[in-house]
């Protein structure tokens, strides 16, 4: 027993209700744990879902530039260029996707697809720009999935160190204190019991002599 704790009633009871805090601490850390670990199972499920559209997102992106024949490009842009009437009002940008240079015909009024007869199809390069956006986007989300999991994982391992130390150090330690004062005490009152047994056993004998005589 713990030498500087004074078995006393008063003593045992404090033990007791430290015991049973700690144990209410321990639910407490065991079902946070369990409440962080569902969210961070959820977490991983939806970043496994938005890696899945990036991938798909990523395929379609390079289809649109397939589609658009993005390496000769540039010289079909300029050639379509030429064959439409100048009052049209034609500009032809440029920008860079992915390290890749797309041109992009505006007119006055409308936007208008090249066409590239080799494809049997009027592809807006426009899309190919869309996708890659979307993936901007699905990437960000990523990354903040990313930093939130890193946060609950370590909540997690926090939570799980304090459940630990209620469980490995101070419930055993209150347990223990409780247990050792409480024998104690159940020690002292069958001395005390044995003790006033043997006055009363005593008195009756004294009395007996006194008549006696």
């Amino acid at each position: 027993m713990d030498p500087n704790t004074f078995p006393t009633k008063g003593n045992l009871i404090l033990a007791k209700n430290a015991l049973a805090l700690s144990k209410q601490g321990f639910d407490l850390m065991d079902k946070k744990r369990n409440i962080l670990i569902r969210e961070l199972m959820e977490l991983i499920s939806e970043a496994s879902d938005i890696q899945n559209q990036i991938d798909e997102t990523f395929s379609n992106a390079y289809q649109a530039l397939q589609k658009a024949n993005i390496q000769m490009g540039i010289h079909q842009v300029e050639q379509i260029a030429k064959a439409v009437p100048v009052e049209n009002s034609i500009r032809i940008k440029r920008r860079s996707v992915m390290g890749t240079e797309i041109p992009k015909v505006e007119y006055e009024k409308k936007k208008q697809a090249p066409a590239y007869s080799f494809f049997h199809t009027r592809m807006s390069l426009d899309e190919a720009c869309q996708q890659f956006e979307k993936v901007k986007e699905l990437t960000i989300r990523l990354a903040e999935i990313e930093n939130s999991a890193y946060r609950l994982a370590y909540n997690i391992k926090k939570t799980q160190k304090r459940a630990n130390a209620l469980s490995n150090i101070t419930i055993p330690k209150y347990e223990k204190l409780s247990r050792e004062i409480q024998d104690y005490l159940e020690e002292k009152e069958r001395e005390e019991f044995t003790r006033q047994k043997v006055v009363k056993k005593n008195r009756m004998k004294n009395a007996g002599s006194g008549m006696m005589s």
